[in-house]
């Protein structure tokens, strides 16, 4: 296994409606039971809040922003999956057939549940990239800026003896 396959990534557990929680306390429970804190790293019923009129009085509730799904930062190993797998409540991961499709950082960064940080990229502004794909595709260009709330970096693509300026999504891009 690469160190890149081996980086935890973000998947969606479907659960019994109702059993959100439950399944987060017993899933977070057996990792620490069984030391496997690398391998399930983060549990997340993600939440949000919302002013309901109750009798005339302004309240502030919390609903759960996918009712019946729980996500997991983890490593899918042997283990984690069974462990995942077995916890009481968990119906089944989310993806096609038995095989756990993770989120793409995009989706996990418009859900807000993991925020993203410099620290994350593989490049910085000065730095040389190449373009991975769409219409500037293999072209190398110089990072200029990096939006870390739109998820873009700014390149600076040479064409006809000019630098033109391009924006692009994070994971178009890779250090060289």
């Amino acid at each position: 296994m690469s160190e890149h396959e081996n980086q935890a990534k973000w998947y969606v557990v479907h659960t019994y409606s109702g059993y959100e929680n439950k399944v987060k306390a017993n899933i977070e429970k057996l990792v620490e039971n069984r030391g496997m804190q690398d391998v399930i790293q983060q549990v997340s019923v993600p939440m949000m809040d919302e002013v309901e009129v109750r009798n005339g009085q302004k309240k502030l509730v919390q609903h759960k922003i996918f009712p019946g799904y729980v996500l997991i930062k983890m490593i899918v190993t042997d283990e984690s999956w069974y462990v995942v797998r077995n916890t009481r409540g968990v119906t089944s991961f989310v993806g096609p057939g038995s095989e756990p499709t993770p989120l793409t950082e995009k989706e996990v960064y418009e859900m807000g549940i993991d925020e993203f940080t410099y620290e994350d990229l593989e490049y910085e502004v000065g730095d040389t990239v190449l373009i991975t794909d769409g219409a500037f595709k293999d072209y190398t260009g110089i990072v200029r800026e990096i939006n870390i709330k739109k998820r873009t970096v700014n390149v600076g693509v040479s064409m006809l003896g000019r630098e033109t300026p391009t924006e692009l999504d994070f994971d178009l891009v890779q250090r060289i």
